[in-house]
């Protein structure tokens, strides 16, 4: 590293709670104060910079962070707050870093507090050097090959046990259970869970190719697993669903429902600071469930369900050893990019691969007109993605090439084979 510049660094943590922060504020902290900075925590995220203030600010000390990176949480806390919505926010945020003494940055986030890190960088015009550390439990950022968001190891294996725990129940009591995982955009979360766990199927917005989706769609392949189930016997399964289905839905399925009088019982579409539709505030387990309630009767099928949402339970988990050793790389590799000669002419993202820091520039990450980055879908056409798909319970191609099959499959919701083809052979 080249020599300690004058200045004090200062750690922002915005978006959702992901596991592992505490072990990048931790790593940070320890490094740059070993490299001659001092260093300035903004308590939750950009909410007090906005406003100019820097009161709500702490000078960290080694004593401070040498414990946590095993903790789950966040001791700087976070916030959703935009810095660049209106204008005027980022002036007040230049101007509390300047108050400080800020000549570092480095922010932990999504691709909404890399943007934001992006334009402190921009309007502070070479006085502050930026490193963002991507984290977010989606696993949705597009780091370079298979290289993980820090949190999703952590998150998935939570959910695991949870989802594990589930289906024996399921077993016991003879019951379905439509489990909803966070993951806007992407179903790495969900799928990643439910084929851990060996969920009886799971359900993620890549499989439908970005085609129109419908809430009847979903169900039909849910009650198509159901009936596979029977005739195999039983009567109980987990469904794994992506809370991102919703974003498939798409504004325009969702003024459907509500125009149909029934999304008051569900909540409100309404959006964050960062344009994003509050998936947290629909209930979409629920909605799930009254709609395939009612479709299961319609088929002569009485089966429980039970709705449950998978997503808060897993952000602030204690890290398990991957994170914790991953943080403490993205954080010193922060550092390490600060003071390196590339962060004098911009800022950047850090990725590490192979175990080598991977600084990737925001103006190559960040579009210049959605002002995110893209996002890493499932591959649909991987083997990871393939292998789940057979391993799931589901109707498939086969169920209506074989009479003697598709005759069984029907008799189970009294419909002839012809009846049965023409009303799931679309799930497929």
């Amino acid at each position: 590293m080249s020599k300690a510049k004058a200045g004090k660094l200062a750690l922002v943590v915005g978006g959702g709670p992901a596991p592992g922060i505490n072990g990048v504020i931790s790593a940070v902290t320890i490094e740059a104060i070993e490299q001659g900075l001092e260093v300035v925590g903004c308590y939750d995220g950009f909410k007090w910079l906005v406003e100019g203030r820097t009161d709500h600010t702490i000078n960290l000390q080694i004593d401070h962070v040498k414990r946590i990176n095993l903790r789950g949480g966040s001791i700087l806390r976070t916030s959703r707050t935009n810095p660049t919505k209106p204008p005027e926010l980022m002036k007040n945020v230049l101007k509390a870093f300047e108050e400080l003494g800020v000549t570092m940055l480095v922010t932990i986030g999504g691709d909404d507090t890399a943007y934001s890190g992006s334009q402190v960088y921009q309007h502070a015009q070479g006085r502050i050097r930026v490193a963002h550390v991507p984290k977010t439990i989606d696993n949705d950022l597009p780091l370079p090959g298979s290289t993980p968001t820090f949190g999703f190891e952590t998150a998935r294996q939570v959910g695991v046990g949870i989802v594990r725990n589930l289906a024996e129940d399921a077993r016991t009591t003879g019951r379905w259970y439509l489990i909803v995982s966070m993951g806007r955009a992407a179903g790495h979360l969900a799928l990643g869970i439910g084929k851990a766990a060996a969920a009886t199927l799971n359900i993620i917005p890549e499989e439908f190719q970005d085609r129109d989706v419908t809430l009847d769609d979903i169900c039909d392949i849910i009650i198509g697993a159901i009936i596979v189930r029977l005739t195999k016997g039983a009567n109980y399964g987990v469904a794994v669903l992506a809370e991102g289905l919703l974003e498939s839905i798409g504004e325009k399925g969702l003024q459907q429902i509500i125009d149909s009088g029934t999304m008051g019982r569900y909540g409100e579409v309404t959006r964050d600071p960062h344009g994003h539709i509050r998936l947290g505030e629909i209930e979409f387990g629920r909605m799930i469930k009254d709609r395939l309630t009612q479709k299961l009767k319609e088929l002569g099928l009485s089966t429980t369900l039970i709705d449950k949402d998978l997503g808060y339970e897993l952000r602030c988990a204690d890290p398990i050893p991957f994170d914790a050793e991953y943080t403490r790389d993205l954080g010193y590799g922060a550092v390490r990019f600060l003071f390196s000669e590339e962060a004098s002419k911009y800022g950047a993202i850090i990725s590490l691969v192979g175990g080598k820091l991977q600084p990737l520039p925001f103006d190559t990450m960040l579009d210049p007109k959605t002002k995110r980055m893209t996002t890493r879908r499932v591959n649909i056409n991987g083997e990871g993605y393939q292998c789940a798909r057979r391993y799931m319970l589901r109707l498939r191609e086969r169920d209506f090439q074989e009479p003697e099959r598709l005759a069984l499959l029907a008799s189970k919701v009294n419909m002839t084979p012809e009846q049965f083809k023409a009303r799931f052979a679309k799930t497929v």
